[in-house]
This record gives structure tokens, C-alpha cells and sequence, in this order.
């Protein structure tokens, strides 16, 4: 191990110690290492965008329009750019407004892209694996027991998806203020949506438990990483 290997050996288990003193509360060694872990990953997010974002979709184009590149991508790269002078326009309380244009675009971009993301990856997948379930030609030819279990398995899946989302139907009976009773969903709509939140709260927990092992998944690989710190540099300076 070279002196340099030795160095970043020592910052790590350094770095890896601040960051469990948490384990005690709040101090200041683990806010110092939280700082510097958020300086360098918004350090490298800015070089990322920088060379691989402005550079080449914003400063490129402009020089090649001072060289006299005309041509339609060219000018169509003026966009980002007028919309770029626009957004540091929000800077200045006076001239603030002049980057709502900017703001406006980005948001409903931004918008665009979360909603058509949830729609094509999350809501289109979850209702084709939905209706997939009474697909019962894929039982055939299959071990009876296997197929046995794999039908109560999609009638679970089936009724656990039409309860949850009979759990979120909110219309309901209005109420009547002279009785002073409020206003109420149907019996049969109470009863299934009691056992969506059943599936909603195993779902719940079963997502917690994941985060769980995650968590404790990290803690003993820092753990191990701090082991194989000790080792290394103990094996440096010949004491392992």
C-alpha cells in the first residue's frame, strides 16, 4: 500500500466514524461530514452538467452562431439560451418577473415528464399486470398444485387491487343536519374498503421492512468497511 492508498484509507474510516456518531445525536463531526458529503455530490452534479448539458447544447451552439452557422439547429439552440438570460432575471426583485416565462416553461415540462412518467411506467404496467390475471390459458399444462396455488395467488392479487382502490372511492350519502348524522358511504363500500386498508397496511409494511433491511444492509457494510480499514492500516505499518 502506497502512502497516498494509506491517506484515503485513513480519511474513510475518518469519514465512515463522523458520519455513525450520529449514533450519539447530533454533533458537529457528523454535520461536517454530511456537509462535505453534500459539497462534493453538488460539486460533481455542476462539473456533470457543466460538461455534459451547457457545454455542448448551449455554449457550443452560440460560438458556432458568432462563426456564422446559420443552420436550424443553430438557431433553434437561441431557445435555451434566451430562456437561460430569463431565469437569471430571478435574481433581481425588480426584474424577477421577467423569468416567469422561464419558471413556466420548466414547470410544466417538468410536470409533463413526472405525470407522463407515472402514467406509462407505474399506471399502464400496474393495469396490464392486473388484467393479466385472468389470463387462465398460462395454467395450462402446468403441476395441478402449482396451478392451484398460482389461482389463489391472482384471486388475492385481483380482490387486493379492487379493494384498494375501492378504499379511495369517497362519494358519498349526504347527511342529514337536523339528526345530526354526517355524511357516509354505503355499507357494502365500508366493508370492501376495510379490506383494502388491510392490503394497504401489509403493503405498507412490507415497504418498511424493505427499508429496514436496506438500512441495516448499509450499517454492516460500513461496519465491515470499517474492519477492513483497521486491517489495512495495521497491515501497513506491519503490526497485522
Amino acid at each position: 500500500m502506497s502512502a497516498l492508498d494509506l491517506t484515503g484509507t485513513i480519511l474513510g474510516f475518518l469519514l465512515t466514524c463522523m458520519v455513525l456518531s450520529y449514533i450519539f445525536g447530533d454533533n458537529p463531526l457528523f454535520r461536517f461530514s454530511i456537509h462535505l458529503f453534500i459539497g462534493a455530490a453538488a460539486g460533481f452534479a455542476g462539473a456533470v452538467a457543466l460538461r455534459n448539458v451547457i457545454f455542448p447544447n448551449l455554449i457550443v451552439p452560440v460560438f458556432n452562431l458568432v462563426g456564422g452557422d446559420f443552420s436550424i439547429p443553430a438557431l433553434l439552440s437561441l431557445v435555451p439560451v434566451i430562456l437561460s438570460l430569463l431565469m437569471l432575471a430571478k435574481l433581481s426583485s425588480r426584474l424577477g418577473p421577467v423569468g416567469n416565462v422561464s419558471m413556466a416553461f420548466l414547470v410544466g415540462v417538468g410536470a409533463a415528464v413526472a405525470i407522463g412518467g407515472a402514467v406509462t411506467g407505474t399506471l399502464f404496467p400496474q393495469t396490464e399486470a392486473a388484467m393479466n390475471q385472468f389470463d387462465l390459458t398460462t395454467l395450462q399444462g402446468s403441476d395441478p398444485a402449482d396451478a392451484f396455488l398460482d389461482l389463489i395467488g391472482r384471486v388475492i392479487s385481483i380482490v387486493g387491487t379492487v379493494a384498494t382502490l375501492i378504499y379511495f372511492h369517497f362519494s358519498t350519502r349526504q347527511g342529514d343536519r337536523q339528526s345530526g348524522t354526517n355524511a357516509q358511504r354505503s355499507g357494502w363500500i365500508e366493508s370492501i374498503a376495510l379490506v383494502g386498508r388491510i392490503f394497504i397496511a401489509v403493503t405498507f409494511g412490507v415497504v418498511f421492512a424493505g427499508v429496514y433491511i436496506a438500512a441495516l444492509t448499509a450499517l454492516i457494510d460500513r461496519l465491515n468497511a470499517l474492519i477492513e480499514y483497521v486491517f489495512s492500516i495495521l497491515g501497513f505499518f506491519g503490526l497485522a
